[in-house]
């Protein structure tokens, strides 16, 4: 048993819940990310967006949702019920954390694969920034960016700079005005 009076003590103890709060924060945050495919390939609209604070932004090339009922409405849209209906994966790689109190980055690469004629074909492959903050129920995503990976050099520097613990400038758009 640790003697918490002891300051020597006390201060590797809190070092230790430090650590185990730290690794738990990984954790959480690397099983939200990890939702996000399965969540999206049954078609769970609530649930993706509920993934995201509700003024939360997903900045994918082709669309810029802003807020939970535009990420909702991307789920139950035509195209992806079409993309559901064909056969899909949404296929979000291993992460690399950085959290930093109450917020957090993370960046990974993702996958859509997509069933075409028989086989399966990768659709696309996409840099991923995500950008998180605990609240009250847990992490949430403030911001998730997805650059895809055809040579663009905002791809990469997404990555380099996610792997760095900060998200990389120019790699994120203005809301588009309404």
């Amino acid at each position: 048993m640790t003697d918490r009076s002891n300051p020597v003590a006390a201060d590797g103890l809190a070092a230790l819940e430090a650590r185990l709060r730290r690794l738990e924060d990984e954790r959480d945050i690397a099983r939200l990310m990890a939702s996000y495919g399965p969540l999206v390939d049954s078609g769970r609209a609530a649930e993706v967006a509920g993934l995201w604070e509700p003024d939360g932004v997903y900045d994918i090339d082709e669309l810029y949702l802003s807020g939970r009922d535009e990420i909702d409405a991307m789920v139950r849209s035509a195209a992806h019920q079409g993309w559901i209906r064909a056969g899909c994966a949404h296929v979000v790689g291993p992460a690399h954390i950085t959290v930093d109190g109450d917020t957090a980055i993370a960046v990974c690469h993702s996958l859509m694969v997509v069933h075409d004629d028989g086989r399966y074909v990768v659709r696309r492959a996409t840099a991923n920034l995500w950008r998180l903050r605990r609240s009250d129920t847990g992490w949430l995503v403030t911001t998730r960016t997805n650059r895809i990976l055809d040579g663009r050099p905002e791809s990469p520097a997404l990555l380099y700079g996610g792997v760095q613990g900060e998200s990389a400038d120019g790699c994120g758009r203005q809301a588009p005005a309404r």
